[in-house]
C-alpha cells in the first residue's frame, strides 16, 4: 500500500537513502576537487654560471631559474651563483661531475680541452645549419642520444645536461684596424674558444682562450690584438668599444651555439619525478624566452654602439668567409678521424640535407624585403 508521499518505499528508508546519497555526492564533488599535491620532498640546488653577474647571460640563466621555482611551486628551488663563486668559469664541469656544485649554465666549448667532440655541439663546423636548426638537430634528430653517449659511455662523467637558447651568429669580434681580407689577420693574438681556436690558428693567427672577464684587461695590456666574445649586448657591458672600435660582424667560427644546463646526474637521478621534468622542460621553456631576450637587446645596444660609442660596424669581408670554410675542411678531416666525431659530424650533415634544403627553399626573401623598406640601411651598417 503506498505511503503518504505516493511512494513505495517507506518514509523513513528513502529519507536515510537520500541522506546517504548526498553524503557520497559531496564527498565525490570535495575528491574531484581536491587539488593533487605534490609528495615530492623539498629541495635546493646551487647553480653557478660561467658568465659575470653583469653579463646578459646571467639574466638568461636567470630566465630558467624563475621557471623552475615557478613550476615547482615551493617543492624545488634553485639558488643562482655567479661565475666564479665556487669554480673557475672554465671549471664548472668538473664542478658539477665532482658535486662541489649542483648545476651549471655554461656552454659546451668551455670544456672542449676535455673532449673536442664537446665544440660539436655548439660552434662545430659550418654544414650550413643556424641555431635553431640546430637546437632541432639536437632535440630531434638524434643530437641529444649523441650527446648522452659522450658523457655516459665515452667520459664516464657524472653530469646531465639540457640545451636552450640558439644564439645568432656570432661576430668576427673587435679589432683595432678594419679587416678587409683574411691577411690583416694573420699574425695577430685573438681571443676565441673551442674549436674555433683551431680554426684561427689554421689561418695563421696566435690564439689566447680566455673567459670573457678577462678579455678587456687583456686587451689593455696587450696579451692579444683583438677578439670575440658573443653579441653586441655583453660586448658593450664589458667594454669591448673602449678598446677596439672596429666589430665585424658575421663569422663561420662559431656560427651556431647554445646554453648547456648540467646537472650533476646523481642529484638529478634522485628527484622525485615531477621534479625531473620541471629542470627538463624549463631548459626549453628558457630557451625561446631567452632568444626573444636577445632580439630586443642585442639590437638595441647594436644601435648604441653604432650611435652613442662611434663603432664603426661592418660586415665580415666575403674573401674571410670564403678562408674559413676552407680551414673548416681541413679541420673536419682531422676531425673524422675519430669515429665518434666522424658519427656526430654525419648526422649533423644528414639533418642539414634535409632540413636546411627544406627551409632554405622555403623561406621568403627577407633581404630583399629589408632593402626594398629600409633602403641603404644595410650599406651604413
Amino acid at each position: 500500500m503506498p505511503n503518504k508521499n505516493g511512494s513505495g518505499a517507506p518514509v523513513a528508508g528513502r529519507r536515510k537513502f537520500l541522506k546517504t546519497a548526498g553524503l557520497t555526492g559531496a564527498a565525490a564533488v570535495a575528491t574531484v576537487a581536491m587539488p593533487q599535491i605534490s609528495r615530492a620532498q623539498t629541495t635546493t640546488l646551487r647553480l653557478q654560471t660561467s658568465w659575470p653577474a653583469t653579463d646578459i647571460f646571467t639574466e638568461m640563466a636567470q630566465q630558467y631559474i624563475e621557471r623552475v621555482n615557478s613550476m615547482a611551486g615551493g617543492r624545488l628551488k634553485i639558488d643562482l651563483l655567479h661565475g666564479g663563486a665556487v669554480v673557475h668559469p672554465f671549471q664548472v664541469f668538473d664542478g658539477v661531475s665532482g658535486g662541489q656544485i649542483d648545476m651549471a649554465h655554461t656552454v659546451t666549448v668551455y670544456w672542449y680541452g676535455k673532449h673536442k667532440a664537446a665544440s660539436l655541439f655548439g660552434t662545430g663546423p659550418v654544414f650550413g645549419f643556424n641555431a635553431n636548426e640546430g637546437l632541432g638537430w639536437i632535440y630531434n634528430g638524434g643530437g641529444k642520444e649523441l650527446f648522452d653517449e659522450l658523457q655516459t659511455k665515452i667520459m664516464k662523467v657524472n653530469i646531465k645536461s639540457f640545451f636552450a637558447m640558439p644564439m645568432p651568429t656570432q661576430p668576427l669580434g673587435w679589432f683595432k684596424k678594419e679587416v678587409k681580407s683574411a691577411a690583416d689577420m694573420k699574425g695577430l693574438k685573438y681571443r676565441t674558444v673551442g674549436l674555433a681556436a683551431d680554426l684561427f690558428q689554421a689561418m695563421g693567427l696566435a690564439v689566447a682562450q680566455l673567459p670573457g672577464g678577462e678579455i678587456v684587461p687583456a686587451m689593455e695590456r696587450g696579451v692579444i690584438d683583438a677578439f670575440e666574445f658573443n653579441n653586441p649586448t655583453s660586448d658593450r657591458r664589458f667594454g669591448a668599444q673602449n678598446v677596439a672600435k672596429n666589430y665585424m660582424l658575421g663569422s663561420h667560427h662559431q656560427a651556431t651555439e647554445y646554453f648547456e644546463i648540467m646537472i650533476n646526474r646523481t642529484k638529478f637521478e634522485g628527484l622525485a619525478k615531477e621534479q625531473q621534468a620541471i629542470i627538463q622542460y624549463s631548459a626549453e621553456a628558457a630557451s625561446s624566452a631567452n632568444e626573444w631576450k636577445a632580439m630586443d637587446q642585442y639590437s638595441k645596444d647594436l644601435q648604441e654602439l653604432i650611435s652613442k660609442e662611434k663603432v664603426n660596424v661592418v660586415r665580415t669581408p666575403q674573401d674571410v668567409f670564403d678562408t674559413q670554410i676552407k680551414a673548416w675542411d681541413g679541420l673536419i678531416a682531422q676531425l673524422g678521424s675519430d669515429p665518434f666525431m666522424k658519427k656526430v659530424m654525419d648526422s649533423q650533415k644528414e639533418w642539414v640535407r634535409r632540413v636546411v634544403y627544406y627551409n632554405t627553399l622555403n623561406a621568403t626573401d627577407y633581404v630583399g624585403a629589408f632593402n626594398h623598406h629600409f633602403p641603404g640601411v644595410l650599406k651604413k651598417a
